[in-house]
């Protein structure tokens, strides 16, 4: 992913912004631990969380074709627009369904914090190669992972290794192979 498609947030303090104009500007936040929400539908999330971006509202049978297509990509259960946000959910769903929403929302970057943290190895190629085909020159990401094999499905332009809060090292993919084999 290239940091290069953040063009809309160049030269503005996102800390100075309130996270709902962060989002309508096109930034997606994947948490490690997606909180529940009870009494919120997935389908009704979504839907404002699309037209909370969109000119003109998204017309609902275009939006249920866009969800229906997503969820198939994603191999989840297709009452998931039913469901309230995470409610129940197992770590692996909640994973799934924040990558549904950024394939719904369609930021212009995201930053990805251990989405690959408590999957299952179908689940993690799963969330992983969606990921991965988000890549364009409209779309970028900071993806943060401990482990490479993430990286079997997520091909990065660049790997930065951070500690104690600052980059120490930069590389390719070639770095995080290197740490895998050998550690830190």
């Amino acid at each position: 992913m290239r940091v290069v498609a953040i063009r809309p947030l160049l030269n503005e303090n996102l800390l100075e912004m309130s996270v709902d104009t962060r989002s309508t500007k096109g930034l997606f936040l994947g948490m490690q631990y997606p909180q529940e929400i009870p009494g919120v539908t997935n389908s009704d999330f979504l839907k404002a969380a699309m037209n909370a971006r969109l000119e003109k509202p998204i017309k609902l049978f275009q939006f249920i074709k866009q969800m229906e297509g997503a969820i198939k990509e994603l191999e989840m259960k297709p009452d998931l627009s039913h469901r309230f946000l995470n409610d129940g959910f197992s770590g692996g769903e909640k994973k799934r369904n924040e990558i549904l929403q950024m394939k719904m929302i369609k930021p212009k970057f995201a930053i990805l914090d251990e989405i690959d943290s408590g999957l299952d190895v179908d689940a993690l190629k799963i969330v992983g190669e969606n990921v991965d085909a988000m890549r364009s020159p409209d779309f970028g990401a900071i993806i943060i992972t401990h482990y490479e094999r993430l990286l079997d499905y997520i091909k990065p332009d660049f790997t930065h290794v951070l500690m104690n809060g600052k980059v120490v090292r930069s590389g390719g993919i070639e770095l995080m192979e290197k740490i895998d084999q050998e550690g830190y």
